[in-house]
This record gives structure tokens, C-alpha cells and sequence, in this order.
């Protein structure tokens, strides 16, 4: 018999859930938490000054001296301005798809899981689309756009289920 993961997922916290036998309940395998989720916004947002923080200099970024402005503005070096691409909290929420993925990676080597089915947090599914395994990809069988991370294992069972069932009336239609 197949056996099936439930990844249950946001952007703190994944839970994944086996399913060998659809009449025993599901068991819990895995329990992950970002480290993000364990600090506080003050720990992962730094008040530190960085490189391109020397206003008053000619020789960096930023600076109000009219040689240093011309120069980094043809280098085409961000000015005081310089707003970074990603929040530090997306990036550790980028850190934590890439750390699941790797999971589901490692764990489909090693023969532990057939099919697969997503359920995350919309923002977040979406990320895990983009960073899951090419190898990983043709082995989902359904994807739910909506974070059951709180919910216990007989609940997910039931919405997980349900969904199925929705998307077999589907294609029957």
C-alpha cells in the first residue's frame, strides 16, 4: 500500500502527518518550527548601522558629497533609500520552505512516502510550490489552500477528505 504525507503548513510552524492505512489513525512523524517563530520581531530586525549607512562619506553609498553621489548613482549602487528586497521575516519564512523542502526531499530518497498532500497557508503554499523538488512535484495528489496547523490529526483527516471528494466531483463534472 501507498503511503501517503499530509504536510500541514504556515509559515511558523509544519506538521507532517503519515497516512499507510486509511483505517488507522494518522501519525504525527514530524513537528517543525521556524526559528523565526521562536523570536521575537526585536531579535530578527537588527538596529545595527550597516556598510551603505556612511551618509557623510564620499566613499560609500548614501553620501551628500557631490563626487560620491555622481559615482554611486553610475555604479548604479542603492542610495539612503535602499529598501532591501525581502522583510526579515520573509526571509525567514523563504529559510523555512527551504528547510521543509529539503525534509520532503531527503525523505522521498529514502523510499518513506509515495503521495503527498499539501495544506498551507496561502502565501505559503505558494512558496512551497516554488521551492519543492522537481522530483517531488508529480507525487501531489492534492493541494489545499488553507492552514490546518492547529488542527488535530482526526480534523485534518476529515478536511483533507473532504477536499478529495470535492475534487473527484470536479473532474466527474
Amino acid at each position: 500500500m501507498q503511503t501517503t504525507w499530509i504536510v500541514s503548513a504556515n509559515a511558523g510552524r509544519a506538521r507532517i502527518f503519515s497516512e499507510a492505512d486509511p483505517a488507522e489513525p494518522l501519525e504525527e512523524i514530524e513537528d517543525m518550527v521556524s526559528t523565526a517563530a521562536r523570536m521575537r520581531t526585536s531579535d530578527i530586525n537588527t538596529d545595527e548601522v550597516g556598510r551603505t549607512s556612511a551618509a557623510g562619506s564620499s566613499h560609500n553609498i548614501g553620501g551628500n558629497e557631490a563626487a560620491g553621489f555622481a559615482h554611486n548613482a553610475k555604479a548604479g549602487a542603492p542610495n539612503k533609500a535602499y529598501q532591501p528586497a525581502q522583510t526579515p521575516q520573509e526571509h525567514e519564512a523563504e529559510q523555512f520552505v527551504k528547510d521543509i523542502s529539503n525534509y520532503l526531499m531527503e525523505a522521498h530518497r529514502e523510499g518513506r512516502f509515495q503521495q503527498l498532500v499539501i495544506s498551507a497557508s496561502p502565501q505559503f503554499l505558494g512558496a512551497l510550490r516554488m521551492y519543492l523538488d522537481p522530483h517531488i512535484k508529480p507525487l501531489i495528489k492534492l493541494e489545499v489552500n488553507k492552514d490546518y496547523t492547529h488542527s488535530n490529526a482526526q480534523q485534518l483527516r476529515e478536511q483533507i477528505h473532504e477536499q478529495l471528494q470535492a475534487q473527484r466531483a470536479n473532474r466527474l463534472q
